[in-house]
């Protein structure tokens, strides 16, 4: 319990520290303690409000990208943490089920055929109704005689991912108009932030975060494999369903906001169960914590750096630690 205590607390004035350091960086250096005065000002602690200037940037500009950025690391990292522990297979990611791909495809076809509907936010509300309309498949092709088998899942999540992906394909091939678009949402990045997407996302991740914890215990108990947590008295089924809708739910919400982000659900899990031991009860929310930290920095360097899709910067970032993690799996079992 103290180990617990300690590292969600750490976790936590990390993301604080990392919050106020990632305001101050940009094309206008603010300084940390301009930027408490304008937080506090906010909030109402403060009655002299700061410069105009200072207000604009960080609390227009910057706050809404970075909490955003905050909560879709989160999101994904848990979802992450998620697949890992379902399919019992630390490769897995939240893009395993196929969500993702039918999250863009959706965006693909609302940039392309529907942009007149729903004005400036038809992208992620398509994106997002496609993501569910993939969860509803994969689930049906995966349940046989009304049980969730997760081997069956998982085929089936990559078979209907790849198909999606050939579709995303052909409409970058045709498309010209919007081809560019297209292509950076493939990216991923958190350019369109403002406040409106953050008062979307957040109670969607903090209530999917809550339901997930709450089955910490039950997906500690399928680590040991689904027969052995049925006779602890986990309900499987149940437990499955729960995680993989909440999961999904995450994904699709991230995705219509942001694109495609890689890496991000499949490399703070790995670290963070290296830091803190495979308890879901301590991993789902240092995970939380910890993909938001990640992703926070890894969008402020993106911006820093000529505005690159953070994607690219979570790819660059992730493939050579997960190259490290292998090795380091490899000798291990060697040993």
């Amino acid at each position: 319990m103290l180990r617990w205590r300690a590292t969600v607390t750490y976790l936590i004035l990390l993301l604080f520290l990392s919050l106020i350091i990632t305001l101050a960086i940009g094309p206008v250096y603010i300084s940390p303690t301009e930027i408490l005065r304008v937080l506090c000002w906010k909030i109402g602690i403060l009655n002299s409000p700061p410069r105009k200037v200072y207000v604009n940037i960080i609390l227009q500009l910057r706050l809404p990208r970075i909490l955003l950025g905050i909560l879709i690391g989160a999101s994904l990292s848990v979802s992450g943490t998620v697949m890992q522990g379902l399919f019992r297979n630390p490769m897995a990611s939240p893009y395993v089920i196929g969500v993702s791909s039918g999250a863009t495809l959706g965006a693909a076809i609302a940039m392309n055929m529907l942009p007149f509907i729903i004005g400036i936010y038809t992208i992620p509300v398509i994106a997002f109704l496609g993501g569910l309309f993939t969860l509803i498949l994969v689930y049906n092709i995966a349940r046989v005689k009304g049980r969730l088998r997760t081997d069956t899942l998982l085929l089936a999540g990559i078979a209907v991912s790849y198909f999606f992906s050939a579709i995303i394909s052909i409409f970058v091939w045709i498309v010209s108009q919007e081809r560019h678009q297209i292509v950076l949402w493939l990216m991923g990045g958190l350019w369109g932030a403002e406040w409106i997407k953050v008062d979307v996302i957040a109670p969607l991740t903090f209530i999917s975060l809550a339901v997930t914890y709450m089955f910490a215990k039950d997906l500690n108990a399928m680590l040991l494999g689904e027969e052995t947590a049925q006779s602890l008295g986990t309900n499987v089924e149940l437990t499955k369903k729960t995680l993989l809708v909440t999961s999904a739910l995450m994904i699709s919400a991230s995705v219509s906001f942001s694109g495609m982000i890689g890496f991000v659900g499949l490399i703070v899990p790995h670290v963070m169960r290296l830091l803190v031991g495979p308890d879901h009860r301590i991993l789902i929310p240092s995970s939380a914590l910890a993909g938001g930290i990640f992703l926070a920095w890894s969008d402020t360097l993106a911006r820093v750096l000529m505005e690159i899709p953070v994607g690219v910067i979570t790819a660059i970032s992730g493939v050579p630690f997960f190259i490290y993690l292998l090795k380091k799996r490899r000798s291990v079992q060697s040993l």
